[in-house]
């Protein structure tokens, strides 16, 4: 039961929870009190002491506040109201001499410093430092930790702040940072030297409020400045994380996560931060047509006139690959279709229904991971699959909430309730309605890997009578960017991929780079990488990256978001909509739209919640009917999370992860 305080913050009244600290009360009246450890996501630690504040009445001293709450505060001597004041002589005094601590030791690095421009330390010197230092002893200094390639340290202007410390601990679920020593010998280090095994360490680099924690492969090469910044989505995996694109010229330079607290909150995963070098690798540039076994170079005219000649009068069938936008997925179709062919994005055999979007979705959303009283975990890795939601499940063991998992045992940062790894262990769940099913709100979240294989679908309909029967939300956790959205807008085919091989002529290969095509069906493929599908082509057109052209995804929980583009293709590659446009001009089965905007228009009058961007729409529940569960043990969706896709395995840092992962999995053990 919450208890509301009147309180008066620099002669503003305001009222407020009882339970809120002084740090957020001044918030909400607008007031920014400066800070360097406290963190609204992590725990208080109060070791900073720059957030101090003047309360009126109290102690002749003052006080964090970061770590006292409105409820501690005392009315007046005649029951007037706590008087709180930010900006006395007192709090700017103190803040200084806050400040000129924290400096003693502070080398002057600005210049080479990559925080240099976005630093906390910088801004708030600004604010309350002073030109001189009454210090005249030699500054310490401290050994770097090797964190990985991910992250450079410079441990030297480390202020003690513990933000890598609790995020590590608290959020990332690793315990291998903490601080030791007291005094001039206090530091922060890694346990025994290790490096640091997450999927998440990267967050490290946003929180830390000064320039000793930095990107090690983004060091030395830019700065805040020279960047134009681009809104956009990450499509590394299914979660659609909030992030920026930061470009320099015609390249990206980095990512970084924005605020969002209904999907990623303000986290990214490691994969989506560090992928940016395979943007610049292995690329597509010009177009490729296959002559007496090899591909040669061609025009753009030369390659959509052979592929329109290799298309016409055969039967014709599309592939949508993982990293496809809404956009070029709808207008493939339509072109296919037309032809009277077909299209598939379930390129993994997942039995996803076509058409009843509670199945191929759910009914949960992401934020609903935050107050539930019990989550079942079916078929799925989510500290691999989506790092970032595994963190927010994470969060909710945190607060009490009881996990279960059927599947391979794992990991996974948090403490659960092992039921087994067979389908026969699932049907004995489904049998019990197991009773942390029962406790409070529950989700249940179902895997790819448990749709994957061939009784995929009496999975998929037994968990829905589940989630029936126990009242339970579902959430479909997906593994690939573009497959909600590819299957909205009806990119499915009756019997799926066995069928398309079976019977087609034509393949047509937008960016599905995770399959093989066996020999027979002449092949064209449309994408950005030299990978897998570009290897198997007799034609190859060269498409847009994900930061290089406007596109919609949807995903996992069936939201719409936006990616903006971010620069433009290299050579002669072009997006991916308007390849497909122009290819049907040439095959004289014209496409509908000349620009995004009509493509667009278009696309939304056909399924309309397409328009509703960032917004998650209620799906009508619906159960599908499925045969007998067959038996067999449930494998992983993704078996090398660094190289799950052609931007990933174009990458030098993340071919590094996955071997420095292995090579963690296989560490050798000194004899007994």
């Amino acid at each position: 039961m919450t208890t509301m305080r009147k309180i008066i913050i620099d002669d503003q009244e305001i009222e407020v929870d009882g339970a809120m600290t002084l740090i957020q009360a001044c918030e909400q009246v607008g007031v920014e009190v400066p800070r360097f450890c406290y963190h609204e996501r992590l725990s208080i630690a109060g070791n900073c002491r720059m957030c101090l504040v003047e309360v009126v009445g109290g102690p002749p001293k003052p006080a964090a506040s970061c770590a006292m709450q409105v409820r501690d505060l005392r009315p007046g001597p005649e029951g007037q109201l706590p008087v709180v004041k930010t900006n006395s002589p007192m709090v700017k005094k103190a803040r200084e001499g806050v400040m000129e601590f924290l400096l003693i030791n502070h080398p002057l690095d600005c210049p080479i410093c990559d925080q240099g421009g976005e630093c906390d330390l910088q801004d708030q010197a600004m604010a309350y430092g002073v030109d001189f230092s009454r210090f005249r002893e030699p500054k310490r200094a401290a050994e770097d930790l090797d964190l990985g390639p991910l992250v450079e340290t410079h441990m030297t202007r480390c202020i003690s702040c513990t933000r890598c410390v609790r995020f590590t601990s608290e959020v990332a679920g690793v315990m291998q940072m903490g601080q030791t020593g007291r005094g001039e010998d206090s530091e922060i280090t890694s346990y025994l030297g290790q490096t640091l095994d997450s999927n998440l360490q990267g967050n490290i680099i946003d929180l830390c409020p000064v320039g000793a924690l930095v990107s090690k492969p983004y060091a030395f090469t830019a700065r805040p400045w020279e960047l134009t910044k681009t809104e956009s989505i990450d499509v590394m995996d299914a979660l659609g994380s909030n992030i920026r694109v930061d470009t320099k010229g015609r390249e990206v330079m980095r990512f970084l996560p924005r605020n969002h607290d209904g999907v990623n909150e303000e986290w990214l995963a490691d994969k989506s931060r560090f992928v940016w070098d395979g943007l610049r690798r292995q690329r597509l540039d010009q177009p490729y047509i296959r002559e007496g076994g090899k591909l040669q170079p061609t025009t753009w005219a030369n390659a959509l006139e052979k592929a329109a000649l290799a298309m016409t009068d055969k039967k014709v069938f599309g592939l949508i690959g993982d990293l496809v936008p809404v956009e070029a997925a709808f207008a493939l179709r339509q072109l296919v279709v037309g032809l009277g062919g077909s299209v598939e994005c379930r390129t993994d055999g997942a039995q996803l229904p076509a058409g009843n979007r509670s199945a191929y979705v759910g009914t949960a959303t992401i934020e609903d991971i935050d107050n539930a009283k019990s989550i079942q975990l079916i078929g799925t890795d989510p500290k691999v699959e989506a790092p970032v939601l595994n963190a927010r499940i994470r969060k909710a063991w945190g607060k009490g909430a009881n996990i279960g998992l059927v599947g391979k045992k794992i990991d996974l940062t948090y403490d659960y309730v092992h039921m087994g790894d067979s389908h026969a262990d699932l049907l004995a769940l489904l049998k019990d309605k197991s009773s942390n099913l029962l406790n409070g709100p529950s989700i249940v979240i179902l895997g790819q890997a448990a749709l994957q294989g061939v009784d995929g679908s009496a999975i998929l309909a037994a968990v829905m009578d589940l989630c029936t029967k126990t009242d339970s939300k579902l959430m479909i956790l997906h593994t690939a960017a573009s497959r909600v959205g590819a299957m909205d807008v009806g990119c499915t085919t009756e019997g799926g991929l066995k069928k398309i091989f079976e019977t087609s002529e034509v393949v047509y290969n937008l960016g599905a780079d995770e399959i093989d095509i066996e020999p027979g069906p002449f092949v064209i493929y449309q994408g950005s990488h030299g990978d897998r599908g570009a290897h198997r082509a007799d034609i190859i057109l060269p498409g847009a990256a994900y930061t290089e052209e406007n596109g919609l995804f949807v995903n996992t929980e069936g939201r719409p978001q936006l990616a903006q583009r971010a620069g433009f293709a290299p050579g002669d590659a072009k997006e991916n909509w308007a390849i497909l446009r122009a290819l049907s001009a040439e095959l004289s089965a014209t496409l509908s739209y000349d620009s995004l905007a009509q493509l667009r228009q278009v696309l939304v009058e056909e399924f309309p919640h397409l328009s509703m961007i960032d917004q998650v729409p209620n799906n009508d529940w619906s159960i599908e009917v499925g045969g007998k569960l067959g038996k067999g043990i449930f494998d992983v969706a993704v078996s090398d999370y660094y190289l799950s896709n052609p931007i990933a395995r174009a990458s030098v840092l993340m071919a590094e992860l996955s071997s420095n992962a292995k090579a963690r999995i296989t560490a050798p053990l000194a004899a007994e």
